[in-house]
């Protein structure tokens, strides 16, 4: 069997999401889509067509070293510990003979991950509500950030919200699906709900002339727009001017804060953070 056919397999048995007899859930959110994405970047065009059980733990340390020298350390993390369930699961089907990576730590690869702690001030939330932060944004994504900072979503939970869960007049966002497998309501604010209505406001139709069911569809108007792409829309905007990405946004510093660099989860660890300090 092949790395990419023993991929596959696992994928299938393991990645995608299953429920149990109990109820519960097993499997990941995405099917493992993140997980193939990175494989297939870095895994496959290596060894995607070796056996399985020929592979060697130099084979794959030389993969891991690469993502390393690139500066991909959570990357190189990532990928080892998808590799090691892999070939786990290999070896109690008696595919390979052995787990080449069975002795091989974080600290062989992307080295030991240590959690971001980046909270927005008051200050920094006053200035991002500044024009000159938000203009060179889409209304969309600014939206994003309010939203997020106003309920403490994930972003994935607002990236793949779709119409038909939010009820403006109630004031609810129901969440079918959350990470930690269980359904979930959030009571919308005033100042949430304006920002709700200013998506409503940018609704748009697809080629078959209904209305697009996601609050934020992709370009294309095919899907939800990709977690990434938000992403990477915040970190355009954070950058010295020099650095500027060939293609990307002119306005590089709109949103730097004296703080430093911030993601679209620290906005969520913001808002948790300042409803604690509020006695919430």
């Amino acid at each position: 069997l092949s790395v990419r056919a023993l991929f596959d397999r696992w994928a299938a048995a393991e990645l995608k999401p299953h429920i149990r007899a109990d109820g519960s859930r097993t499997g990941r959110k995405d099917g493992g889509e993140y997980l193939r994405q990175q494989f297939d970047k870095r895994v496959f065009p290596e060894v995607g067509e070796f056996a399985a059980g020929e592979i060697r733990k130099a084979d794959l340390l030389a993969i891991l070293d690469r993502a390393k020298a690139d500066g991909k350390l959570r990357t190189a993390n990532v990928l080892l510990a998808g590799l090691k369930q892999m070939f786990r699961f290999a070896l109690a089907r008696e595919i390979v003979e052995r787990n080449p990576l069975d002795t091989v730590t974080k600290r062989d690869a992307g080295g030991a991950e240590t959690g971001r702690e980046r909270v927005l001030s008051a200050d920094e939330i006053t200035q991002l509500s500044q024009p000159e932060a938000l203009t060179p944004l889409s209304v969309r994504s600014a939206a994003a950030i309010w939203i997020i900072l106003a309920t403490g979503c994930r972003v994935g939970e607002l990236m793949n919200a779709r119409w038909e869960n939010i009820d403006l007049d109630q004031s609810r966002w129901y969440l079918p699906d959350t990470k930690n497998g269980r359904d979930h309501t959030i009571h919308l604010s005033a100042f949430a709900l304006e920002h709700f209505a200013s998506l409503a406001g940018t609704r748009e139709r697809g080629n078959d002339g209904k209305l697009l069911p996601w609050l934020i569809p992709n370009i294309k108007g095919t899907g939800p727009v990709d977690i990434r792409s938000f992403g990477k829309q915040l970190a355009d905007r954070q950058r010295p001017p020099e650095k500027r990405l060939k293609g990307r946004s002119k306005a590089t510093s709109s949103l730097s804060l004296p703080g430093g660099r911030w993601t679209a989860h620290d906005l969520r660890r913001t808002a948790a953070t300042v409803m604690a300090q509020l006695g919430v």
